[in-house]
């Protein structure tokens, strides 16, 4: 199969009036439309230069969608969002788990595991589990439920991976917790994204996990303790250190866009990872929704507990790209970097996934002007189509 006639965001750099060949589940050829040829037994999708084929986004922080949520803990719930994401350009994802007991936790960890091996490929590919919480600061709970917070435990994390399958990717913690630091110099030496979240550290403590092992930044200004001009707390120290690669949630609510801009400034595309945060209610309409045992209000903009918590998110992955290229004067080439680029090389899957390369999975989105996904391939086939013109 070949797209073709229009402008590729590839490894190697922007092509203008280019095409790609697919084969099966792989990209096969890019180059420009001076090298193409196909025969009539070929496939051919033509498109102009008006459209644009990026790499197919990563979310590395997603709970839920379309009623279902990881925390269902049933193969239905998980095939419901594989379904659904290409539609926003997500071809991959890290399924997100919630602070609820350790029993809620196991079986959501069991089923990613049992799920992960029969995967369709016209789906959008679960590449492991992002472990938000249970070892969070109290005083940062935030939607986590609070009853169920406990102390970061290297032995029960063990448990977790093995039965996991070895596929917990990242894990929120709040390093500055009694046993946080162990647990982030055991996540760094097995190859796990040591993720601080949810956590109330001043400068110092962060410094030391960064030390230890810390490396991104689960949701940045959010569940942590903010900038002040005597204590830069962990988003100050975060923002500063560049060996940390921050989250933002840009849907215009969890984060002021003018603070979007700034954090832009500060880390700029190399630093930053758009993620969703979105609960079961995104691509469903207003009601009253669960999310890790509690009740959230949803309406068209956000979702909250019933204090006014902001409690996850509904946004799409392409909306936030939007946002982002308006709130903080990107480029598209710099989009590509947060949604695929930094993605796919936190978790060590950029041999295969996070940009277009000969060699690497079909997975392939294509945008209009307007930046609305009109086409997406999961490795190699099709799983969403607009049917544009």
């Amino acid at each position: 199969m070949y797209i073709t006639n229009l402008t590729i965001y590839s490894e190697d750099g922007i092509l203008e009036k280019g095409f790609i060949e697919m084969d099966g589940e792989k990209i096969k050829r890019v180059g420009p439309m001076a090298d193409f040829q196909a025969s009539d037994k070929d496939e051919v999708i033509t498109f102009d230069d008006s459209y644009s084929l990026i790499p197919g986004m990563i979310d590395l922080h997603i709970h839920g969608a379309g009623g279902a949520d990881v925390m269902d803990a049933t193969p239905d719930a998980l095939e419901t969002m594989t379904n659904l994401l290409p539609k926003e350009g997500t071809t991959s994802f890290l399924a997100t788990t919630m602070t609820k007991t350790k029993d809620d936790i196991e079986a959501a960890i069991a089923n990613i595991a049992d799920f992960m091996p029969n995967q369709d490929l016209g789906a959008a590919e679960i590449l492991g589990a992002h472990l938000e919480g249970p070892f969070l600061s109290p005083k940062r709970a935030g939607a986590q439920h609070p009853d169920n917070i406990i102390n970061p435990d290297v032995e029960l994390f063990k448990k977790w991976q093995s039965l996991s399958g070895d596929n917990i990717r990242l894990v929120t913690l709040a390093p500055e917790e009694p046993g946080g630091l162990e647990l982030t110099s055991y996540l760094k030496n097995t190859g796990v994204v040591a993720s601080i979240g949810h956590s109330d550290a001043v400068y110092d403590e962060v410094e030391a996990a960064i030390e230890a092992g810390v490396t991104h930044a689960t949701h940045l200004f959010n569940g942590m303790r903010g900038i002040h001009h005597r204590e830069p707390g962990v988003a100050g120290a975060v923002l500063l250190h560049d060996e940390v690669k921050c989250e933002m949630i840009v849907d215009g609510i969890h984060i002021a866009p003018k603070m979007v801009k700034f954090a832009y400034k500060n880390k700029g595309s190399e630093g930053s990872i758009l993620v969703t945060d979105a609960m079961r209610a995104k691509c469903l309409g207003a009601g009253m929704y669960d999310l890790g045992g509690q009740e959230v209000i949803v309406n068209e903009e956000r979702a909250v507990l019933k204090d006014g918590t902001l409690a996850g998110s509904i946004l799409k992955l392409n909306d936030a790209v939007r946002n982002m290229m308006k709130f903080a004067d990107c480029s598209l080439q710099d989009i590509t970097v947060m949604t695929a680029v930094n993605p796919a090389k936190q978790i060590n899957v950029f041999d295969r996934k996070g940009s277009i390369k000969a060699g690497k999975d079909a997975d392939i989105v294509i945008v209009n002007e307007q930046l609305e996904v009109i086409m997406t391939f999961c490795r190699g086939k099709l799983a969403y189509s607009k049917r544009e013109g």
